[in-house]
């Protein structure tokens, strides 16, 4: 992992073999908040945290490139709650992220640390009534929100952001891949010119390099390379499986069986999560669906049940889990397989998170083995391909004889005909 900074910042190489790593003491975080940090655990920074906080806390606009997983929440919300002063009432901070999911989390993240000087956290997000969470939001100090919700309470004159000090653009290419480019640009364009401006994201290109460009000024960029893109923590196993329905499901109920925490499947549909819940409890296994068309209250009754473990298996579809983030998912299982890469990394990196070890399974059937070959080279898994014995780098699958349909005449080349005599 090499960790890199940008040449307008002080530049903060790896540090050499035998020296100790920085704490956040030395970081510049005050000794209140590295004593609530580690009565949470949480004794020494990630490689992301020791790049950001240091010019996070000095107040400069941050780029900053690290995968999900990676600790980015705490190295943007230790600097806002040490740098803005309680009690003002009216927002100094505000967090933009792509899914209600995703904010809620970071507004529990805050608010783990909010009791060290004060702070009032409020997130705001769709899918719940709006009259309870403007109440909070308009005398709260930190707001975490999704940006069609924001820019509902703007546009109906309800909520003031004129004193907004510190903007945060969390899980950034998420954001803009999801089609949120116009309602960002409209929240950023109404904010105080006067403020410091991070944006965290998987990557720093394209649409996000534009929109930091617009909305930043001489930003420090810190980046996270790694020498695969793939969550290293995570053990990444392919299972060769029947098409048919039946098969995975009996593969799957075969995983679950074993040792492990949480875990989370991952299928294509809204349906095919509830009928494939269904299927598992009439398995004797606890599980329940999460996806789009269940209400807010729904989708949070049900988080609460499997991050407290009542059900220990959720079937989830890519929409409802984004932002999905709790320590005690040890399994992340593509019963259906991902879209792309980007779909992969997403999955499985709900698990293996901040350091934790996780496992991520793919099951692959013969006729989606030549596209996984695709996925697994470009996330450079194919040793983990072919060790399920799956062909990887463009090697040929082997064609299954098909049993001949009476009364159709085989393919191939046809007998030679007899000459008359």
């Amino acid at each position: 992992m090499t960790y890199l900074a940008d040449a307008r910042s002080d530049s903060r190489a790896e540090e050499p073999p035998g020296m100790a790593a920085p704490s956040f003491i030395d970081l510049g975080v005050s000794p209140p908040m590295a004593d609530a940090l580690a009565a949470r655990g949480i004794h020494a920074p990630f490689p992301i945290q020791t790049l950001v906080l240091a010019d996070a806390l000095a107040g400069r606009d941050v780029l900053a490139q690290s995968r999900t997983g990676s600790g980015k929440t705490l190295a943007f919300a230790v600097p806002i709650l040490e740098r803005t002063t309680p009690g003002g009432h009216r927002p100094t901070a505000l967090v933009l992220a792509p899914t209600r999911e995703l904010a809620s989390q970071v507004a529990e993240e805050f608010r783990s640390l909010a009791g060290v000087k004060g702070h009032q956290v409020a997130a705001v997000y769709g899918g719940v009534g709006i009259a309870a969470q403007l109440k909070l939001a308009r005398k709260a100090d930190v707001v975490i929100g999704t940006p069609g919700r924001l820019l509902d309470l703007l546009r109906r004159r309800v909520l003031r952001l004129d004193r907004v000090r510190i903007c945060i653009l969390d899980e950034a290419d998420r954001m803009l891949d999801m089609g949120f480019l116009p309602d960002v640009t409209q929240i950023l364009s109404v904010l105080p010119a006067e403020r410091q401006t991070m944006l965290f994201s998987a990557t720093l290109d394209g649409e996000v390099g534009r929109v930091s460009a617009r909305f930043t000024r001489d930003p420090v960029r810190h980046e996270i390379i790694e020498s695969r893109l793939v969550v290293t923590e995570a053990d990444h196993r392919f299972v060769a499986v029947g098409a048919e329905h039946a098969h995975r499901l009996e593969a799957l109920v075969r995983e679950l069986k074993g040792d492990r925490g949480l875990a989370l499947v991952f299928v294509r549909t809204k349906r095919g999560a509830d009928r494939l819940a269904r299927a598992l409890k009439a398995r004797g296994v606890s599980a329940q669906a999460m996806h789009g068309d269940m209400s807010q209250s729904a989708r949070e009754r049900a988080l609460a049940r499997f991050a407290a473990g009542q059900v220990d298996v959720m079937a989830a579809t890519d929409v409802a889990a984004r932002g999905l983030d709790l320590p005690t998912i040890t399994h992340v299982v593509n019963f259906d397989p991902p879209a792309d890469e980007k779909a992969y990394l997403h999955r499985v990196g709900r698990t293996a998170r901040a350091g934790r070890k996780g496992t991520g399974v793919t099951f692959v059937t013969t006729d989606q083995q030549a596209d996984m070959a695709k996925i697994a080279k470009l996330l450079g898994l194919q040793s983990e391909f072919r060790r399920a014995g799956l062909p990887a780098g463009g090697e040929q699958t082997a064609r299954v004889a098909r049993p001949p349909v009476p009364g159709r005449r085989p393919r191939g080349p046809l007998p030679a005909r007899r000459r008359r005599r």
